[in-house]
């Protein structure tokens, strides 16, 4: 298989012209935008008409929820998929610049902002006397805040370290805290609530995360043979490859996101209410917009995998995953919103 493909001139630009790295900036800096919009008008939205109502500040908590999970996607996504790239039999040894020491940081930012509302009593402080850092420590939700933003603050400082793989254990344990803290003692049966959680957010962070590294693992491997001005072949194979394995752990990740989403909605919302519950309810409307987005995301997934098993060039599967990991970045930031919205009722 043969690839030939614009090559790079010395300024970063292609020679047809136009400049990837600009583009790219400028669609970053939209999805972002769009993400932040959603956190902050999402819950007026989604709370219109419901009789509802939400805590004081449940835009901005949003935001920092959507951060935080952000912030937790990219340093799982770039662990994964490395470890996947070194399984491959003659892969470039180069790998893309991580972004996880400025994820960790983002998310020790966003940490600290959430356990500064538990601290004045899940309010939004106006000033920093109201914070109680010492009541942290006497209270669940508190505990579970501060492992936050000790173990984002740890997970910073193993991925500046010589061994970037020790991450996973600060990781892990503010995906356990999560776990916690979305099922309160006080819930039915929170044991089996917060598993199902920690399998749903460990395998959503691993399939957002490890997609972004693959797209931007791929993006480095291409460019090294542009530059050169050459067509490898065997790149573009090992390429391929990633891009495949890739997608076959996907299709796992996303049977657990949904077998793990189902349970979970079916706790909060029992069977006979939910198609009620979803328009009726902020949470139920934000659950369904988040359905609809993953139902998105499995179709051009699924239209990825055809173009890599079908199409003469596996690498135009490339452009469906693109899109995929801004629909999954939309995702993300619904996800956010949806755990700062009221708990539905459960109706009888």
């Amino acid at each position: 298989m043969t690839l030939i493909r614009p090559t790079v001139k010395a300024d970063g630009t292609s020679r047809s012209g136009g400049r990837p790295g600009t583009l790219r900036a400028v669609a970053a800096l939209a999805l972002v935008t769009l993400a932040a919009l959603i956190s902050l008008l999402g819950p007026s939205t989604a709370l219109h008409g419901t009789g509802e109502a939400a805590a004081p500040g449940v835009g901005g908590i949003a935001l920092l929820r959507m951060v935080l999970f952000a912030a937790l996607c990219v340093p799982a996504g770039e662990l994964f998929v490395n470890r996947l790239a070194r399984r491959l039999p003659g892969a470039p040894a180069a790998v893309p610049r991580s972004r996880a020491p400025y994820a960790a940081a983002a998310g020790f930012v966003a940490a600290l902002g959430l356990a500064s509302v538990v601290a004045t009593g899940n309010l939004v402080p106006s000033g920093l006397s109201q914070i109680d850092v010492g009541g942290l420590y006497g209270t669940r939700d508190g505990a579970l805040a501060l492992l936050e933003v000790n173990a984002f603050f740890v997970a910073g400082l193993c991925a500046l370290s010589r061994r970037p793989g020790t991450q996973v254990w600060p990781l892990a344990a503010i995906v356990g805290a999560e776990a916690l803290r979305a099922h309160p003692t006080t819930e039915h049966n929170p044991l089996f609530g917060s598993s199902l959680t920690l399998v749903h957010l460990t395998c959503a962070a691993l399939w957002v995360g490890a997609l972004l590294q693959v797209l931007r693992t791929l993006r480095l491997w291409r460019g090294g043979t542009e530059q050169a001005g050459i067509a490898d072949s065997g790149s573009a194979g090992v390429s391929a490859a990633l891009l495949g394995l890739y997608a076959r752990v996907a299709a796992l990740l996303l049977a657990a996101i949904t077998a793990t989403g189902v349970c979970s909605a079916l706790r909060r919302m029992p069977a006979a209410t939910v198609l009620d519950q979803l328009t009726t309810t902020a949470y139920g409307r934000t659950l369904l917009a988040k359905v609809i987005l993953v139902t998105a995301v499995a179709v051009l997934a699924v239209w990825a995998r055809i173009r890599l098993c079908r199409a003469p060039d596996p690498l135009t599967a490339y452009m469906p995953a693109r899109a995929e990991v801004v629909v999954l970045g939309v995702v993300v930031a619904v996800s956010g919103l949806l755990t700062a919205l009221p708990v539905p009722i459960r109706w009888s």
